[in-house]
């Protein structure tokens, strides 16, 4: 009792509230150069489109959200500002920088974030160069009650776009190597403890980054493969468009529709999952957001 106590204690000291809710969500986003201003090689989104993003977030109302293309802390701030304008509050964040000083990984948590392993300066060695991994991995405890928490990984892997250095496919293989060793590095420290890793993968379920991502055998991650749905408010119930639906990105140039955004958890945790609450975010207006669409899974805590 008196260990519950303290838990509780330290919880609500970190900026926790009180419990009650026996479910929490988290969602992965990639908001398409979410910018204060143009960059190099990319164009800042407008304020019409911002205003789209904060529109989505909104009506899904993630616990927690993870971020990939989001521009710098100021602009990060500015979408948690306009959030909180709107009614939705997310006292707790993380904002990481990796190689790409243009577009970063973000997240964004009603619950307190008790502690950080930013994975910024990772590096591998291919065809005799050394590169380092674009964006980083956020590493996350979260702190969901004062006796549940969870690790979550938010990663945003190489793009298929082309680059002059090396083939963009074996960078994000690299990228996906190293990636699955956090993976291993937390099952081997803490095999009890639940674990998420979610993002924009920037491949299809049977390509081997994702494949080495996932894993194999008793270490291998579940991948909860969410379907579309959407929703007309906040508390409406999620409504299926249809079974077996699960795109996540549009890539205009070649008008194709694939899941490049993935959920993937531990068996501890996927046996948690909430599956009418779990879903790929369908809206009509999702185009003028960005070119990917939210993908949120929900879980019970008891």
């Amino acid at each position: 009792m008196r260990s519950r106590l303290l838990q509780l204690a330290l919880w609500l000291l970190l900026g926790g509230s009180l419990p009650g809710a026996d479910r929490f969500s988290v969602a992965t986003y990639n908001v398409e150069n979410y910018l204060e201003g143009p960059v190099p090689h990319r164009t800042a989104k407008s304020p019409a489109a911002k205003a789209r993003v904060c529109d989505t977030l909104l009506l899904l109302r993630p616990d927690v959200v993870a971020f990939q293309e989001m521009g710098s802390t100021n602009a990060f701030l500015e979408l948690r500002s306009s959030l909180l304008a709107a009614g939705l509050d997310y006292p707790h964040w993380e904002h990481i920088s990796g190689r790409d000083t243009n577009i970063h990984v973000a997240v964004l948590s009603r619950f307190p974030i008790v502690a950080r392993r930013p994975h910024t300066n990772d590096n591998f060695l291919l065809n005799d160069h050394r590169f380092r991994v674009s964006r980083g991995f956020a590493e996350l405890d979260i702190q969901v009650t004062p006796q549940f928490q969870f690790t979550l990984l938010a990663v945003h892997l190489k793009s298929k776009r082309p680059v002059p250095e090396a083939d963009q496919a074996e960078l994000r293989e690299q990228e996906a190597l190293l990636l699955r060793e956090k993976v291993d590095a937390h099952l081997k420290a803490k095999p009890n403890a639940p674990l998420l890793v979610l993002g924009d993968f920037n491949d299809t379920r049977e390509a081997k980054p994702v494949r080495i991502v996932i894993g194999r055998g008793r270490g291998a991650l579940t991948d909860l493969r969410p379907e579309e749905a959407t929703r007309t408010a906040p508390d409406a119930p999620f409504q299926r468009l249809g079974t077996n639906v699960t795109w996540t990105y549009f890539y205009n140039r070649e008008d194709t529709y694939s899941r490049f955004d993935y959920v993937l958890a531990t068996h501890n945790l996927a046996s948690r999952v909430v599956r009418e609450q779990t879903c790929v975010f369908a809206l009509p207006w999702w185009r003028e957001a960005s070119d990917h669409r939210p993908v949120m899974a929900t879980f019970a805590v008891d």
